[in-house]
Parts: structure tokens; sequence; C-alpha cells
């Protein structure tokens, strides 16, 4: 997994896709990205919808202070997430908004902006 540290007000911030992929500043991202207040990393054994738990995002929900939610990018379209997935990160009090990849790489940059405590999980275009 590749990880790239941003230590600006911002942290990471997408600024162009790439065929299936995210770029973030000269970093491309072609599989899926995660994002941290302070990092990007690779997510390149993104899975399905469907098939999405906790334990797919590794330590992105780790962070200190704990995010207030993880704003989801479903690939090219919205796809509600499994049930168990939502209950299992509202057991651990994180909200999630769940929408297309681009609309989320575009809201990503806006709520960052405005220095919320949010994390990333965005799926392939």
């Amino acid at each position: 997994m590749e990880s790239r540290r941003d230590d600006s007000g911002q942290g990471p911030i997408v600024t162009g896709f790439a065929g299936r992929g995210f770029r973030v500043r000269d970093d491309l991202f072609p599989n899926g990205l995660l994002l941290s207040p302070v990092r990007a990393m690779a997510w390149d054994d993104a899975p399905t919808v469907d098939a999405l738990t906790l334990a797919a995002l590794g330590d992105l929900l780790d962070g200190d202070p704990r995010p207030e939610f993880l704003l989801l990018g479903t690939g090219a379209g919205l796809r509600q997430p499994p049930r168990a997935f939502v209950r299992d990160l509202e057991a651990k009090g994180i909200g999630l908004e769940a929408m297309d990849s681009r609309a989320a790489a575009r809201a990503w940059g806006v709520l960052r902006a405005e220095e919320r405590s949010i994390v990333a999980a965005l799926l392939p275009l």
C-alpha cells in the first residue's frame, strides 16, 4: 500500500481523475484511494461495495481524534453499502456519507477546507 503524508492544513486533496483512478498532487492512485487529514493511501485491494467491511479500511478509522464520519465514494454511481458495514461504523460512533466517487472527491476538498475531522474511502470509477 503506497502512502503519502501531507502536512498542509487541509491535508491531501484530490486534484483530478485519471481513468478509473484519482490524482492527488503528482501522485496517481489507479485502484482506489483512502484519505485521512494527513495522508493519501493507495487502496489497491479495494473490495466491491457489497463486500465492504471495516477491516478493508485498514487503520483509516484509528485516527486521533476519531473521525466524525466516513465519506464513501461508491465508484461510478451511488450504491448503498451493506447494512452490517453501516452498523459497524455506527457502533464506533462514526457516521457515513455515501455518494459516487467523483462527488465524494469534490466533497472531500470542501469539507477539509472547513477543517472537518473526516476520512474518505474512494472506490475506483
